[in-house]
C-alpha cells in the first residue's frame, strides 16, 4: 500500500508565502517524477510544477519565478515553496507521484489534497 500525505496548506495574505510538503510511504521501490497540481472551484485540475528524480523541473507559466519545487529522494518527499502568493493561487493543491512499488508495479498516485487560500 502506497500513500501520499500532504501538509502545509492554510490561509495567507496576498504577497505571503507557504511551503507544501508531500511524503510518500509504503511499499516503494523507487519514485520517478513527482509534482504538484491544483484545482480551484469550478475549474479543472491543472499542473503547477513537476520534478524528475534527477531534479529537472517544469513549471506552469502562472507560477514561474514565484514557486519552487524540490525533492528529497532519501525521504521520498516533494516540496513546493510558494512565494508572492496571489488570490488566484487559491485552490486545493494535490501531490502526484509516479511510483514503482516493491512488487515492481508502476502506477500514478495522488495525495488527498491540501487547501491553500490567499486573501486579498
Amino acid at each position: 500500500q502506497v500513500q501520499l500525505v500532504e501538509s502545509g496548506g492554510g490561509l495567507v495574505q496576498a504577497g505571503g508565502s507557504l511551503r507544501l510538503s508531500c511524503a510518500a510511504s509504503g511499499s516503494i521501490f523507487s519514485i520517478n517524477a513527482m509534482g504538484w497540481y491544483r484545482q480551484a472551484p469550478g475549474k479543472q485540475r491543472e499542473l503547477v510544477a513537476t520534478i524528475t528524480r534527477g531534479g529537472r523541473t517544469n513549471y506552469a507559466d502562472s507560477v514561474k519565478g514565484r514557486f519552487t519545487i524540490s525533492r528529497d529522494n532519501a525521504k521520498n518527499t516533494v516540496y513546493l515553496q510558494m512565494n508572492s502568493l496571489k488570490p488566484e493561487d487559491t485552490a486545493v493543491y494535490y501531490c502526484n507521484a509516479d511510483i514503482i512499488t516493491a512488487h515492481l508495479i508502476g502506477d500514478d498516485y495522488w495525495g488527498q489534497g491540501t487547501q491553500v487560500t490567499v486573501s486579498s
